[in-house]
């Protein structure tokens, strides 16, 4: 039996959970309860991340102390995990004795390790709020492309990254007023001084395959940068003891949090903290979004090595949610939170389809929500239920049949996917997992179509075929709900009360029930209206609507920028003259339009300057709408074959970066750039 402490990022007590943040801990919540299906002891963890600028701020505004206002985001989130059958061991906070106290030991381990310096930093200051500005707290001109209203760590126009200082025209976001720059005296530790180690681990299969491969990079001959650790009063959080008037930054006691609660836990069940973070017996598995990867694959590590903490088994990293292939917005009804889909659908659902579309991999994943409706009703209840519901009531007074009938090998064959389904489980892979579930699904419908229960009933004399074809198609659905236990623990129950025992064991898919009475069919799950959908997507407009905040979709607790991580490697060193190959052309975007036949490319014709016009086909469909480019300086690769597409063929490239989907950005050149200029 393995021992495991699992948490999940701490949900920031600022805004309302949404199904943005429900992806981490669906995904959590699924992997805790494979492992106790599997034998295991599993303990799940998390807590409230309660510190920050943006708390003070927002208390401030609402006139009302900071600790109330984290006391009431955290009974809300509680209630809307529990919605979800999100089951934690101990939920804790950060603004907990249990967390200062391991703040402070954590802390004298940095200082005994001498990794703190202290130096002065120019940082912009609202002189009327008397604060210093977070980055996110500022808003200005981009220094690069001019795009106005942009904040103070990376445009969203044109994908550069700077410093607030450098906006043009920076307005706080807390006052409306300009601020001005000044020093303040602050507190870094020096990552540096763990390079080796850091290399190291970062290369010892804790990480995803892309994070590793990215900070294989990262660390050659390259200094790692130090990590400011302080801010400045007034700031909502825990004063640093030899340091009076600065306070621990938010990203400092948000991960030792994950300890704390742990301590916690360990008073109310007699068990010892050690136990599960210093011991060589207990596996400890982080859930996080790509988005914190910084945080927990250097900054973490390192903290917990110098303080002699046991460094995590495995960081699952999971990719962002869109939902009908763009980025969650108030203004379409798609930024929704827990709440508002609780009042309107199953949360089983909503389970099961963000399963079938996680994988192993640093991937953003697609709720589209007529895919979403079809899927459901189609796996859940067409193929899934419509077993137990098409057959139980037939054996209600006989009970399942007292040997186990001939299928025809089925349950034998979904017996020896028992272990694949498993792996798929354990590496997180559940996509994977949830198709060759519904396999086994498509396999045991034909048997009971083929058998038709409801046509047997109708003749006395084949009473007993009825019972062995009712106990097939029952035991057939006990076996995928056993698998599918994990996803959707609510149905699971159901089942176990229809079956007459819990199904809380992997084993128990490996034998079929045999001479068991069978309790009266209760409705476990109804097909999805689409009205229903509409009707919450119009709830959350009106929300929006009404919602003062500021709030990103996809946000965390960030209050200053930190260098993202890259999800690509670097490609092999060329020398110059291969580089000097690929012709680089500015070029002005003159038609722009949709190609319907494709889900992701736009059709764009692009002047190179007098009549040389391009025709070239970019997957930017997600993220750009085509009259927002008309127009619009481009890079393009001039000199590229032209490539013969279904829809036409492409004369070139147009130049972006980022991952693919939502997040595309590209690349513009500077003012005063003329079509048909190459770049040198």
């Amino acid at each position: 039996m393995r021992r495991i402490l699992v948490t999940s990022a701490l949900p920031y007590a600022n805004g309302h959970i949404h199904i943005g943040h429900l992806v981490e801990y669906i995904q959590t919540d699924i992997w805790v309860r494979f492992q106790k299906l599997r034998g295991n002891r599993c303990i799940y963890l998390c807590a409230d991340d309660t510190h920050g600028t943006a708390i003070m701020i927002r208390a401030n505004q609402e006139k009302r102390a900071e600790t109330e206002l984290i006391a009431e985001m955290a009974e809300a989130h509680q209630q809307d995990f529990a919605g979800f059958s999100i089951r934690f061991d101990h939920y804790g906070s950060t603004n907990s004795e249990a967390n200062r106290s391991t703040c402070e030991q954590i802390w004298l381990a940095l200082r005994k390790a001498d990794m703190v310096v202290e130096r002065e930093i120019e940082q912009l200051y609202d002189t009327e709020k008397g604060i210093f500005l977070a980055d996110r707290m500022v808003r200005g001109n981009c220094p690069h492309c001019k795009s106005p209203d942009q904040p103070g760590d990376n445009c969203s126009n044109c994908g550069a990254t700077y410093s607030p200082k450098e906006l043009i025209n920076a307005i706080s976001t807390i006052s409306g007023t300009t601020p001005e720059s000044r020093c303040a005296s602050h507190l870094f530790v020096q990552v540096e001084k763990l390079h080796d180690f850091l290399e190291e681990w970062t290369q010892s299969g804790t990480l995803p395959k892309e994070s590793a491969n990215y900070l294989k990079n990262y660390f050659l001959n390259k200094e790692l940068k130090d990590w400011d650790i302080s801010r400045p009063a007034p700031y909502f959080g825990f004063e640093i003891p030899d340091s009076p008037g600065n306070y621990w930054y938010v990203w400092f006691d948000a991960p030792i949090g994950y300890i704390a609660a742990t301590l916690e836990w360990c008073e109310l069940t007699g068990e010892k903290t050690d136990a599960w973070w210093r011991g060589d017996n207990a596996e400890i598995h982080h859930f996080i979004g790509k988005d914190i990867q910084y945080f927990h694959t250097l900054f973490w590590p390192a903290m917990l090595k110098v303080a002699g903490y046991s460094l995590p088994e495995r960081i699952h990293i999971h990719g962002f949610l869109t939902v009908g292939g763009q980025k969650m917005a108030k203004s379409k009804g798609t930024f929704i939170r827990a709440a508002t889909y609780l009042r309107h659908l199953n949360p089983e659902a909503l389970r099961y389809y963000y399963a079938s579309r996680l994988s192993s991999k640093i991937e953003d994943i697609d709720l589209n929500l007529e895919d979403f409706t079809t899927k459901v009703n189609s796996d859940l209840v067409g193929k899934v239920i419509n077993l137990a519901s098409r057959s139980a009531k037939f054996v209600a007074d006989t009970g399942l049949s007292a040997s186990y009938p001939d299928d025809g090998g089925l349950f034998a064959a979904g017996a020896s996917e028992g272990e694949a389904i498993a792996a798929a489980y354990e590496a997180g892979d559940y996509s994977l997992a949830m198709r060759r579930i519904l396999e086994l699904a498509d396999r045991a419908n034909p048997y009971v179509e083929q058998n038709a229960p409801w046509e047997l009933r109708k003749d006395p004399s084949k009473a007993a075929e009825l019972q062995d074809v009712c106990s097939v198609a029952l035991n057939l659905f006990r076996q995928l709900v056993i698998y599918l236990a994990p996803v959707l623990p609510d149905i699971a129950e159901k089942a176990g009360e229809l079956f007459g025992e819990p199904l809380d064991s992997w084993e128990q898919a490996q034998q079929p029930l045999t001479g068991t009475k069978i309790s009266k069919f209760k409705h476990m799950m109804q097909r999805i209206d689409p009205k229903n959908v509409q009707a919450m997507t119009e709830e959350s407009k009106e929300e929006a609507a009404l919602d003062t905040t500021s709030q990103d979709p996809q946000s965390r607790n960030y209050e200053d920028s930190a260098a993202p991580l890259k999800e690509e490697p670097l490609e092999e060193e060329i020398n110059f003259e291969d580089f000097m190959k690929a012709d680089l052309r500015i070029a002005r975007v003159v038609e722009a339009k949709e190609v319907p036949e494709s889900r992701k490319l736009l059709q764009l014709t692009l002047s190179l300057g007098g009549d040389e016009r391009r025709n070239v086909f970019a997957g930017i469909k997600a993220a750009y709408d085509p009259v927002d480019l008309i127009g619009r300086l481009v890079v393009l690769a001039a000199n590229l074959a032209p490539r013969k597409m279904k829809f036409g063929v492409s004369e070139g490239m147009v130049i972006a970066s980022g991952g693919g989907g939502k997040e595309v950005f590209l690349l513009s050149p500077d003012e005063g750039a003329l079509p048909g200029q190459r770049l040198h």
